[in-house]
C-alpha cells in the first residue's frame, strides 16, 4: 500500500498557510524542540545543588532523555506514515509542553528523571517525523525540484543547530538571572507553545490510511546501506553526547573554568559548528558529506584529548568546533543516505529506527565514560574513547560513501 500526498489546494474550512510557509514553520517547531532538549547542559550542578544529589544521578538523568527518545523512536516513529505528518508532529509539541512545565514546577530528581524522560518522548515523536515532513512540505511546493538537498539541509541544521542554541540561552540564563531553573524552562514552555500554534496551520502532507503497513522497509540490497547510515549517526552523536555531558567537567577539571556561561558557550560552538559547517556541504554528496566527517571528526577528537594534556582554552574551543563540524557532516551523510534506502510509504519508520541507533549513541558513552574515570584519569580515558569512536567513525562513513557503488556490483 503507498500514501497518497493530500491534495495541493483542498478548502479545508481552516486556517492554513501553504506548503512553502509550512515548511519554515515546521523547521522553527523542530529546532526550538531540540533545543529545549539540550538546555539542560549549564544548568546540570544547579539542579545537583538544589536537591543535593550526586554526579551518579547527574548521569542517570542525562540518560532518562535518551532512554524516552528511543522508546518513542522504537515505538511511535512510525506513526506518521499512519496518521499523517502534521497530527504526529503537533502531539511531540504537546508532550514537550508538559516537560517544561514539570521541569519548571518540579525541580527536584523525581521531577527531573520525569521531565527528562517526557523531553525523550517529544523528541522521539518529533525527529523522524518532522524530517520527513519537511521532505514532504518541500515536494508539495517544489514538486519540479525533488531532488534538491534543501530539506535534508534544513532538517540537518534544525537538529544541530537546535542542539546548539539550547545550551547557549540556557547558559545566559544561568549566568544573569536570579531562577535559571525556572526561567529556563517556563521560557522553552512559552516556545514550544507558539511552535504548536505554527504546526496547526502548517498543511498535512499524507491522507491518512488505516490498516497494516511496513514500519521498516528498505528497497533492494539497502540493509549495508543503512547499517552503514545509522553506524555513522551512532559516532557522530557518541561524540557530540560525550563532550557536550563531560565537557562541564572538562572545563572545571581540567581548565579550572567555572562559568556558567561558558558551560553553554562551549557546546554551543560545538553544535553550531555541526550547524553551520553544513552550508560548506551544501552541494556535496552524500558519499563526499561521510568522507569530510571522517576526516574532521578524529582530528577534533585528537585536539580535545591534546587539550586536556596541556590545557589551553582556546585549543580546546578550536577542538570543539572541528569534532562537531565533523559530526555534523557525519550526521547529515547518514540522513541523506537512510532518505535514499528508504522505501517511500516507510520513511518515518526507517528514520525512526536512524535516530534510535543515534540517540543510543548519545546516551552510551558518557554512562561508559563516567565509569572509565573510577579507574583512568580524565585526559587518558579521553584517549581511548577518541581512538575507539574515530575507529568507529571512519569504518561507518567508508561504508556509508561507497553503498552506491557496492549496491551496483
Amino acid at each position: 500500500m503507498t500514501v497518497v500526498p493530500a491534495p495541493e489546494a483542498v478548502p479545508r474550512g481552516r486556517l492554513e498557510v501553504s506548503h512553502r510557509t509550512g515548511f519554515w514553520f515546521a523547521a522553527v517547531a523542530f529546532t526550538i524542540l531540540m533545543a529545549f532538549g539540550t538546555a539542560p547542559t549549564p544548568l546540570w550542578p544547579l539542579y545537583a545543588a538544589h536537591d543535593g544529589f550526586s554526579t551518579t544521578m547527574l548521569t542517570v538523568a542525562f540518560a532518562m532523555m535518551v532512554i524516552g527518545a528511543s522508546v518513542a523512536f522504537a515505538c511511535f516513529g512510525h506513526l506518521s506514515d499512519l496518521f499523517g505528518r502534521r497530527v504526529v508532529t503537533a502531539s511531540s509539541l504537546v508532550v514537550a509542553i508538559v516537560a517544561s512545565v514539570t521541569l519548571a514546577l518540579w525541580p527536584e530528581l523525581p521531577g527531573l528523571l520525569l521531565g527528562r524522560f517526557l523531553n525523550g518522548i517529544s523528541t522521539g515523536l518529533m525527529a523522524s517525523t518532522a524530517t520527513v515532513y519537511l521532505h514532504d512540505l518541500h515536494d508539495h511546493a517544489r514538486p519540479h525540484h525533488a531532488s534538491s538537498p534543501l530539506p535534508a539541509v534544513v532538517s540537518t541544521m534544525a537538529t544541530l543547530g537546535g542542539l546548539a542554541l539550547g545550551p547557549l540561552v540556557a547558559g545566559c540564563v544561568a549566568q544573569w538571572s536570579t531562577d535559571p531553573l525556572l526561567i529556563t524552562q517556563a521560557g522553552f514552555g512559552l516556545a514550544l507553545l507558539l511552535c504548536l500554534g505554527l504546526v496547526l496551520v502548517t498543511p498535512e502532507t499524507l491522507e491518512r490510511r488505516t490498516g497494516a503497513k511496513s514500519r521498516f522497509s528498505l528497497v533492494h540490497r539497502g540493509h549495508l546501506g543503512f547499517s552503514a547510515a545509522s553506524g555513522a549517526a551512532f559516532f557522530s552523536f557518541a561524540i557530540l553526547g560525550l563532550l557536550s555531558a563531560m565537557g562541564a567537567k572538562m572545563l572545571q577539571d581540567e581548565l579550572h573554568l567555572g562559568s556558567h556561561f561558558m558551560a553553554g558557550f562551549a557546546p554551543f560552538l560545538m553544535f553550531g559548528a555541526s550547524a553551520l559547517g553544513l552550508l560548506l556541504l551544501w552541494s556535496f554528496s552524500v558519499g563526499q558529506t561521510l568522507v569530510t566527517g571522517m576526516v574532521v571528526a578524529p582530528i577534533g577528537l585528537a585536539l580535545v584529548v591534546v587539550s586536556l594534556v596541556h590545557p589551553l582554552l582556546w585549543l580546546y574551543l578550536l577542538a570543539l568546533v572541528l569534532a562537531g563540524a565533523g559530526c555534523g557532516a557525519l550526521f547529515k551523510g547518514g540522513v541523506g543516505r537512510t532518505h535514499s534506502v528508504a522505501v517511500p510509504h516507510a520513511r518515518a519508520g526507517v528514520l525512526a529506527m536512524f535516530f534510535v541507533i543515534a540517540y543510543l549513541g548519545m546516551g552510551l558513552p558518557p554512562i561508559l565514560f563516567s565509569i572509565t574515570l573510577a579507574s583512568a584519569g580524565l585526559a587518558a580515558a579521553m584517549a581511548v574513547f577518541a581512538v575507539v569512536l574515530s575507529i568507529g567513525a571512519v569504518i561507518a562513513a567508508t561504508i556509508g560513501a561507497r553503498w552506491r557503488a557496492v549496491e551496483q556490483g
